[in-house]
């Protein structure tokens, strides 16, 4: 099954994205897959926690999965770090997030 997500991009354009709950992917290889950032400015560390650069600010009211140690350490370390900033390889595409929006956070 496919749920419906917004994407701002770092232009401020809002992508409308089909994103499949059953290919265990994340929100930054979504944004990957859909090439909605510039080739090698998301997602630098695979998907480790390791680099921020796949951090996005999540506007709409989900509820999402608590945050690791290592998310919270790296986005401690971040740049244009908001009180709503995720790492968008930590955030699992499943059925509970249909219509979830979120804006990527500068490049930093």
């Amino acid at each position: 099954m496919d749920i419906n997500i917004k994407i701002k991009d770092r232009e401020g354009v809002i992508h409308n994205v089909l994103a499949p709950t059953d290919m265990a992917m994340n929100l930054m290889e979504v944004v990957r897959s859909y090439e909605l950032a510039p080739e090698g400015t998301i997602g630098i560390c695979g998907g480790m926690a390791m680099c921020a650069s796949c951090q996005c600010y999540v506007t709409s009211n989900h509820e999402l999965p608590e945050m690791s140690d290592d998310e919270d350490a790296m986005l401690a370390e971040a740049f244009d770090v908001e009180d709503n900033s995720r790492l968008g390889c930590q955030i699992q595409m499943t059925p509970e997030l249909e219509g979830l929006e979120v804006e990527l956070a500068p490049e930093s």
